[in-house]
């Protein structure tokens, strides 16, 4: 009896392997050499590339014939945000106009200095010591002027987003009540300036509203239509950064247009027989400005319905474990992998524990906000993220991808999620974080 059972058990397992043979390498291609291409202008936030790819994906998610998520007419879950967007800035230095970029950290409106003793003026030529002075906020006793070493050029994109545009939920939340809050600016030192030299500097801003789309679809259960499993992936990037050998365009192949592609190519495979449980395919935006679209995401959901968390990113490269192999995050948190690892028996494949812990990984994605909330949400990952070269680069390209390994990789995810999403499996809950 034990014996048949056995043969059963692995008949099963292989025919749920043949079953995910419907993953084609050439339509893995397809859908991520679109998502990388150079005419999506590295997908940034806020701009036409972004709004390509998310129609591009939408028109996927149509032709799998997914339907919107309840309360929505269609894909796209938008949301909004506000910041401060800088709209004149003057510098004079020795009395001279000088074009660099001038970062302002704060939340003051108008900015009109001129050197003197007040002012606490600072040169700089590493993050290391940028970032303590950065992160002083409502502890800084005077306004500062940082010359940024030209070495720090590359970070500049960064430093805006992550400090001087942050965003907020309320326009309320943006402007300073008062101005007299100590400011600090960031200027690019492009020529040595000396202590001695006379400098000026003047700044306006203004709030703006910047839209969001997160792009959405599902397919309702069959037997258990209110317990959801989430696949997830973001397809935004990095957009436009300083050219290196004419080349400007952060592709975002790998970070990340590989696991969108997953994504994709997973509602079309499940597509295909009706699960047992309901599940959500949705790729965000913003994970590189903040994880804002994850954030909204999670928001909208009621964290005890949803039984399981798919997070796919970076999959496009060999993990250092080698072929037909991925790593998952917070792997101890839940037996979500340990689920995944025995759907698996009597394949190749094997997930393996975060090999990256001091990364801190399985709170940089998007996965995060539901963990937090006791989800059993996991980020499905190879990137070897100690040793990646190319990853937040204009190098991140489609032809740096092993594109028969991503396809392993999702038909792997496809038949490791099979008694998840039949209702047969259900992971435990992480711990919830406390506030």
């Amino acid at each position: 009896m034990k014996r048949t059972l056995l043969l059963f058990v692995t008949a099963s397992c292989w025919s749920t392997m043949v079953h995910a043979q419907d993953i084609k390498e050439k339509e893995v291609s397809r859908i991520i050499s679109t998502l990388a291409a150079d005419d999506m202008q590295g997908r940034r936030p806020g701009t036409p590339g972004i709004e390509k790819a998310a129609q591009f994906i939408s028109s996927e998610f149509q032709k799998a014939g997914l339907q919107p998520l309840a309360g929505e007419k269609n894909f796209r879950q938008q949301f909004a945000k506000y910041s401060l967007k800088v709209t004149q800035t003057r510098l004079q230095i020795n009395g001279q106009e000088r074009n660099w970029p001038v970062i302002p950290v704060g939340k003051a409106t108008s900015i009109r200095w001129e050197k003197d003793t007040s002012y606490n003026v600072v040169h700089v030529k590493d993050l290391n010591t940028l970032l303590p002075l950065l992160r002083q906020g409502n502890k800084r006793e005077k306004n500062t002027l940082v010359w940024l070493d030209p070495a720090l050029e590359g970070y500049l994109g960064g430093l805006n987003a992550s400090f001087a545009e942050r965003f907020h939920d309320r326009p309320e939340d943006v402007q300073s009540t008062g101005d007299a809050q100590p400011q600090l600016l960031m200027v690019l030192e492009k020529e040595p300036v000396a202590d001695s030299l006379p400098w000026s500097v003047s700044l306006t801003r203004e709030v703006v509203s910047q839209p969001f789309t997160n792009i959405a679809g599902m397919i309702k259960g069959s037997k258990k239509p209110d317990e959801y499993v989430v696949f997830s992936g973001h397809y935004d990037h990095l957009g436009i950064l300083p050219a290196v050998a004419g080349d400007s365009i952060a592709n975002g192949a790998d970070d990340d247009a590989s696991g969108t592609t997953a994504v994709i190519m997973l509602a079309k495979h499940f597509k295909q027989s009706r699960p047992a449980r309901s599940i959500i395919f949705v790729a965000f935006t913003a994970e590189e400005s903040g994880g804002y679209g994850s954030g909204y995401f999670s928001e909208k959901q009621d964290p005890d319905k949803v039984v399981a968390m798919f997070n796919i990113e970076m999959i496009g490269k060999e993990s250092k474990f080698g072929k037909n192999s991925a790593f998952i995050t917070g792997f101890e948190k839940s037996d979500f992998g340990t689920i995944l690892q025995r759907n698996l028996k009597g394949s190749a494949f094997h997930f393996y524990p975060d090999p990256y812990p001091e990364q801190n990984l399985f709170y940089r994605s998007d996965n995060a906000t539901l963990a937090k909330l006791g989800v059993p949400a996991h980020t499905i990952s190879t990137t070897q993220i100690d040793k990646d070269k190319l990853y937040h680069t204009v190098n991140d390209e489609l032809e740096s991808l092993d594109v028969t390994n991503i396809t392993d990789i999702i038909k792997a995810i496809a038949t490791s999620a099979k008694t998840i999403i039949g209702g047969t499996d259900t992971p435990t809950r992480i711990d919830p974080m406390k506030e």
